[in-house]
């Protein structure tokens, strides 16, 4: 086969498919670099050759002066009908991804450009050339394959189109135009569009393929796209040509294989109602299930089991040769050979961790980003701090740590999230009793998966005795002398009180640097800050609020059923000591300072967050709002959302959120509903609780009395320190980002990295590299490039195991399938099921937010979010209600919900695409329901 160069730019328009390798994809497109693969790779494929992107672009230039007009059309040279293009790109660039009609409209008016453009003669040339060299009138399919199309972060699955059983030149530059066109269907448009891949950039190639006359044809999978099994090869299949399978038309036959044994696990018989096949001549034809009875293929499976395990080994070369799990098309000619028609990446499956564990074996990933409140991926130097932190207590715990940096060694990271192995958790008595207790009240959901996986034959217990466990508490008890933190905390309230505030003094004199430090230094400083200081922070805190739950706990014994769940609610409502409502009733008191100013009063109306913060940042807010603010950012400026991650902005580096919400908090215009108000309320209603508990408990005697009251006040004095860890932590890793930045400035002033929040992108290694010479703008830009895509993953994983198995995806009865935290079984249409969080029922409109910098949350509606983390909390304030998908009745969200009196309820599955903004919805927190 003759290759054709394009005149005067020495550009191939034609490429056999046998001499195409993967780095050709600007050249032939996704498919066709994928088709040349297979081939290179000794794989099956039917032969052909394809028409490249040098002759798309040929046929688009205005002066093709010997094009072919489209059909009825007399466009000279195709340029005047092309011409439009251009504008129709500058108006994509305009549109949001979420205007489907605006796309739709400029898609049309591309694909008449397109069509109107014609074929020029030498492109029509080399296409009957190369035809005719596959043989005289040969059928074959004529398939796009755009340059975005079968890339590892996205397939383009059916977005361009293809037509088979092709046969003859006149039909097949026919088909050509209409597959150059189809770049430009509505659904390639929006795909593009909402995958933030620029249209221009973008142009099609088309592959020319002998067309397999299928008996057999479908799609298989070399890992399983719902569970995330790896080496489990899933395949359907249907009579005929493979397009009723993989349009959606048909039930198929359903198979699944372990890739390494062979063994057929499952097979389902579809309904095979219809039936796609070639016609002599040319076109296709569909046969109802009428056809198929009389045909006799009704009934039985239409691959043999060992054309099952031959697909099965097949796609394993195919996944071994890519070295990722592919989604593949097949075809079984009449003779019985199969064919491979088309390998992509499977886009959707969640990554495996960074590293193999050292034990072999099944292991189980708990993912702790999650159970953090953390949907987002972190940065590198986020993840490098985590490491740090991980080792820190693993070393205090006794565990040996061969390399800080690199985490202890339960620590992974998959996806640019957190992950712990808890497999030694899972099989240990002891740790079976307590871990998913302390997830109960942390996030439910992942507690429901741990029990179910409990019940899997490969996590059996092989440590019935709690000495290991107590081999590595033990250091943690003996260092920090918990068990006289606890009796101070029990004994003497106030002096625990005083000793957790002498904490926050001495945390502050740990973060300062001096001011003539190298950045040598000030690396070598944010390094101790994470190693040394921060993880003492708990044992020092923790011990006094477990003893206010403990109360708790120990009052709703001695009572029994007179102290109700919900009685007890009421006790931590309103507590004292909890800094995060501090925070929040801090912002709504300059709320009303900003109210009570006219002129600041008028800047926040009329004024965009984005705006008021760059006048805020150059000094000219006026007076009460810039001191105000400048007020709240020196005692709180140091948290963020997503806070955790050391690369996430601060407030007081840019308090555009806080100054959204305190737009939203003055269109609060009803006195009554005031936030300072209703906590007053709540700690009354606390107290007054406190006093019906106490009553009940003298009834039976005074001691019951004094210990119940004592008891109780111990809650209300300890409980509210539950937030008050997380707040010093963060304010470390404030300071760590602070010594972080000014190397960052460093690392940009001497040209190895581009801008100073660059430092993010790179590790501790990678900084100390830098300041040694070495240029990082390309492991920038990787990085960077990596963390964007994994911004738009939607689903993260609670718990993985490490064949990729994603247990909650697991169908009901398997062990570990969680069943969603708490459904409790099949649900009525229109409830959603969680775990309480904070009793009370609301009816109000919902508003789902996936992000809270820059939300909009009018007064009274429900909130309706992912998971939320402190940096969410001055959302509440005004909320009618919470319903996160994530999350525990002690977790962040919920104790803040309870503070505010708010009705919430936390680990709802789904509850972010379920529930639509807008929509009024009923939340009963104390059932843990949602009515939509």
């Amino acid at each position: 086969m003759v290759e054709h160069a394009q005149p005067g730019e020495g550009s191939r328009l034609i490429v056999e498919l046998r001499r195409i390798r993967a780095t050709m994809l600007p050249e032939v497109g996704g498919k066709a670099a994928n088709l040349g693969e297979l081939i290179w790779a000794g794989l099956p494929v039917p032969p052909g050759f394809c028409l490249t992107t040098a002759a798309y672009r040929r046929a688009l230039q205005p002066d093709a002066s010997s094009a072919s007009p489209g059909d009825n059309q007399v466009i000279p040279g195709g340029g005047p009908a092309f011409a439009t293009l251009p504008d129709i790109l500058r108006g994509l660039e305009t549109v949001e991804p979420g205007d489907l009609g605006g796309l739709a409209s400029l898609a049309a008016r591309a694909r008449e450009a397109v069509l109107d453009a014609g074929i020029p003669a030498d492109v029509e040339d080399a296409v009957r050339s190369a035809y005719s060299a596959l043989g005289s009138e040969v059928p074959v399919a004529v398939r796009s394959s755009a340059t975005a199309e079968d890339l590892p972060f996205a397939s383009f699955a059916g977005q361009q189109d293809t037509y088979l059983n092709v046969v003859g030149a006149d039909a097949v530059l026919q088909a050509v135009r209409k597959c150059w066109a189809s770049l430009w269907t509505d659904r390639a448009v929006s795909y593009r569009a909402s995958n933030g891949i620029d249209h221009a950039a973008v142009t099609l190639a088309v592959v020319v393929q002998r067309m397999v006359d299928a008996e057999t044809a479908g799609v298989l999978f070399t890992a399983n796209p719902v569970t995330g099994r790896r080496r489990e090869a899933v395949i359907d299949a249907n009579p005929g040509l493979g397009e009723a399978v993989v349009s959606g038309a048909v039930n198929p036959d359903h198979f699944v294989v372990d890739s390494l044994t062979g063994r057929i696990t499952e097979r389902r018989i579809g309904d095979r109602k219809l039936v796609i096949r070639s016609i002599p001549g040319g076109g296709t034809e569909r046969l109802d299930a009428t056809a198929q009875a009389e045909d006799g293929t009704a009934g039985d499976a239409c691959l043999a089991d060992s054309q099952i395990r031959a697909l099965a080994a097949l796609g394993q070369r195919v996944e071994e040769h890519y070295g990722a799990p592919q989604d593949t098309e097949w075809a079984i000619d009449g003779d019985g050979k199969l064919w491979l028609t088309q390998a992509r990446p499977i886009t959707t499956l969640y990554p495996q961790m960074t590293r193999q564990p050292a034990i072999p074996g099944p292991h189980a990933y708990l993912c702790f980003s999650l159970a953090q409140g953390l949907t987002r991926p972190l940065t590198p130097m986020g993840l490098a701090a985590i490491r740090l932190m991980g080792s820190s207590v693993a070393s205090a715990a006794g565990f040996r740590v061969s390399e800080p940096r690199d985490g202890p060694s339960p620590y992974y990271e998959a996806g640019q999230r957190i992950y712990f192995d808890l497999t030694s958790v899972f099989r240990s008595k002891a740790g079976r009793a307590i871990v998913p207790r302390i997830f109960d009240v942390m996030e439910a959901r992942s507690a429901a998966i741990m029990r179910g996986l409990f019940e899997d034959p490969r996590f059996a217990v092989t440590s019935k005795t709690p000495f290991k466990l107590l081999r590595h508490v033990a250091p943690i008890v003996l260092r920090f002398r918990l068990p006289q933190t606890l009796l101070r905390a029990l004994f003497q309230p106030d002096a625990a009180l005083d000793k957790v505030e002498r904490l926050d003094e001495n945390l502050k004199a740990t973060h300062e640097v001096p001011a003539e430090a190298t950045p040598h230094e000030k690396l070598d400083h944010a390094e101790r800050i994470l190693r040394e200081e921060l993880f003492p922070i708990l044992p020092n805190i923790l011990p006094p609020v477990a003893l206010g739950f403990a109360m708790l706990g120990l009052v709703r014994k001695m009572l029994g059923e007179q102290a109700s769940w919900g009685e007890l609610q009421t006790i931590i409502r309103g507590l004292p000591n909890n800094v995060t409502t501090e925070m929040d009733l801090a912002l709504w008191r300059l709320s009303t300072s900003i109210r009570d100013d006219p002129a600041s009063a008028g800047a926040f109306t009329a004024g965009e967050p984005a705006v008021l913060a760059e006048s805020y940042r150059g000094g000219g807010l006026p007076f009460v709002a810039q001191s105000g603010l400048a007020s709240f950012l020196r005692r709180y400026g140091h948290r963020a959302i997503a806070e955790i991650d050391l690369g996430m902005p601060r407030w007081s580096d840019d308090p555009t959120h806080i100054i959204g919400v305190l737009v939203n908090y003055l269109r609060l215009d009803d006195p009554r509903l005031a936030p300072d108000k209703q906590f007053e309320k709540a700690a009354r209603d606390a107290e007054e609780q406190l006093a019906v508990l106490v009553a009940r408990a003298r009834s039976k005697s005074p001691l019951h009395a004094f210990i119940v009251k004592t008891a109780l006040e111990r809650t209300r004095m300890f409980a509210g320190l539950r937030e008050l860890p997380k707040y010093h932590l963060v304010r470390g890793f404030a300071a760590v980002r602070a010594r972080l930045s000014e190397v960052g400035e460093t690392l940009a002033d001497a040209g190895v990295i581009e801008d100073a929040g660059d430092v993010f992108f790179l590790d501790f290694v990678d900084a100390r590299r830098g300041l040694e010479g070495r240029d990082l703008h390309d492991l920038v830009a990787q990085r960077r490039e990596a963390y964007e895509l994994e911004l738009k993953r939607r689903h993260v994983p609670r718990v993985l195991l490490s064949d990729g198995t994603e247990p909650e995806a697991l169908p009901a009865g398997f062990p570990g399938s969680g069943l969603g935290g708490g459904s409790g079984g099949a649900l009525p249409d229109g409830m959603l099921k969680g775990t309480p969080a904070s009793a009370g029922t609301v009816t109000a409109v919902a508003r789902v937010i996936m992000d809270p910098v820059g939300a909009h949350l009018e007064p009274g509606e429900i909130l309706v979010a992912p998971s939320t983390d402190p940096g969410w909390t001055p959302l509440f304030l005004t909320a009618g209600g919470l319903v996160m998908e994530m999350g525990g009745p002690n977790s962040h969200g919920a104790v803040v919900a309870r503070e505010y009196g708010i009705p919430a309820i936390v680990g709802v599955p789904d509850a972010t695409s379920r529930i639509s903004s807008g929509h009024a919805i009923t939340v009963d927190g104390a059932a843990g329901t949602v009515a939509i």
